[in-house]
């Protein structure tokens, strides 16, 4: 403590500042350098994860859907839209892509008919069935006002654009696979929900009604509709699985809040293969929850993610610091949940090839 007041009076000396802030650059340089080197590390070992993750052969996924069938993806560049259009080229089908950025196009596997606008189909266009999974990524930002509002309108706008397209068809696609998502049913803590469940008010409830309100008026025009209430998707090349595999590969992954919280995730792939039996089974309409059988709580989630990846999962993250940094957006999404199970799917006969989160886990990583 004695040499503090020597120091002070020696840097502020005009030799002592210069040496002082060289020293600070310096040290902040050294910062740099070891940051570079840490994120370096992270993208080294999650690259080397990713590289190692496999996937099914894509034709395989769509086996249910018979003769060459025409089907429009919105949506087509999508973590999930991409794996669709791909299984369907592959397995010989013909794809129609809504792509709102051509940049994203190169993602897609030929032969893919691309268009920027579904005012580019003429009313004569054959189309055997519409996938439509475009908006607004809703995991990728707090809900601001905003954020809020391009979420809505990007979901309603699109759907409100399909309809219209049916409207005008000579000859009516024969069914429509509408986005949706567990969010619909709200938060219900420990309940198990089916198709048949009802809902509690919250914004994700606000949002999926409101996307699945805007493709209803399909059915009036004689089209099948299905409401596809998607869970959690994991898979190798996006999704929310890829952005935990940072802090796991560090072993700094954990529980959010108390662990408590329901998860009702599906497979990648066994979503691709349900999306096709939805377009190859007639009695399938209405809400369709797209999630694997055995739900788990988030504490149980990132045990196995951690147990797969041979790291710890012991850093749990408190639901208040999420709560004050994320508000809607953390309470709905992160320390929210719901426990969903996949029963018109399982009652038309629709089998997963993952039902439990080791499988899929095993599959990916």
């Amino acid at each position: 403590m004695l040499l503090l007041p020597v120091l002070i009076d020696w840097a502020m000396q005009p030799l002592g500042v210069i040496i002082v802030y060289q020293s600070l650059l310096s040290l902040a340089a050294t910062a740099c350098a070891v940051g570079a080197a840490l994120c370096g590390i992270r993208d080294f070992a999650v690259t080397r994860r990713l590289a190692r993750m496999t996937s099914a052969p894509a034709h395989e996924l769509v086996e249910k859907l018979s003769g060459r069938q025409t089907v429009l993806i919105t949506g087509a560049t999508g973590f999930i839209g991409s794996r669709l259009a791909a299984s369907l080229t592959g397995a010989g089908h013909q794809v129609i892509a809504l792509v709102r950025n051509p940049a994203k196009a190169e993602t897609l596997p030929p032969p893919v008919t691309l268009i920027t606008s579904l005012d580019q189909l003429a009313s004569d266009t054959r189309i055997d069935a519409i996938v439509n999974l475009a908006g607004e990524p809703i995991g990728n930002g707090l809900w601001t006002d905003a954020k809020r509002a391009k979420i809505l309108s990007s979901r309603i706008d699109m759907t409100g654009e399909v309809v219209k397209l049916i409207a005008r068809l000579e000859r009516k696609p024969a069914v429509l696979v509408s986005g949706s998502a567990i969010g619909w049913y709200g938060l219900w803590a420990d309940q198990v929900l089916t198709e048949s469940a009802k809902s509690h008010a919250c914004f994700s409830h606000e949002l999926c009604e409101a996307w699945e309100k805007a493709a209803r008026p399909a059915e009036e025009l004689a089209v099948r509709v299905a409401y596809l209430r998607i869970g959690l998707v994991l898979g190798t090349e996006g999704g929310f699985i890829t952005r935990m595999l940072t802090p796991f590969e560090f072993g700094l992954g954990g529980p959010l809040g108390t662990g408590r919280q329901w998860m009702s995730w599906i497979e990648r792939d066994d979503l691709i293969r349900l999306i096709a039996y939805v377009i190859a089974t007639p009695e399938l309409a209405g809400p369709v929850n797209a999630t694997a059988p055995i739900p788990v709580t988030n504490a149980k989630f990132t045990e196995e993610l951690g147990r797969r990846l041979h790291r710890p999962a012991v850093f749990r993250i408190p639901g208040g610091l999420l709560r004050r940094i994320g508000g809607g957006f953390a309470d709905e999404l992160l320390l929210g949940g719901q426990r969903v199970l996949p029963n018109k799917a399982l009652s038309r006969g629709f089998v997963f090839r993952h039902e439990t989160l080791r499988s899929a886990f095993e599959a990916i990583l």
